[in-house]
C-alpha cells in the first residue's frame, strides 16, 4: 500500500491540481477583463506568471524524484 502513495505521486497530483487551478484562475481572469476589471486582470496575471515560474521547477523536481525510483 506505501507504493500507492509516494512522494513522487503525491508531488504529481500536486502538480495536476497546480495546472487545474491555474487554468481557473486564467478563465476568470478573462471574464474579469471583460467586465473592465484591468486592475484585478493585471494582479491575477502577476499571480499566474508565479505558478507558471514554479511549475516548471516542480515537474523538474518531479522528473528527479522518478529517475531516482527506478
Amino acid at each position: 500500500m506505501a507504493d500507492e502513495y509516494s512522494l513522487s505521486d503525491v508531488l504529481e497530483r500536486m502538480y495536476q491540481n497546480q495546472l487545474g487551478l491555474e487554468a481557473a484562475l486564467m478563465e476568470l481572469t478573462l471574464q474579469a477583463e471583460k467586465q473592465g476589471l484591468t486592475e484585478v486582470g493585471e494582479n491575477i496575471r502577476g499571480s499566474l506568471w508565479s505558478i507558471g515560474e514554479n511549475a516548471g521547477f516542480i515537474k523538474q523536481g518531479l522528473a528527479k524524484l522518478r529517475s531516482k525510483q527506478l
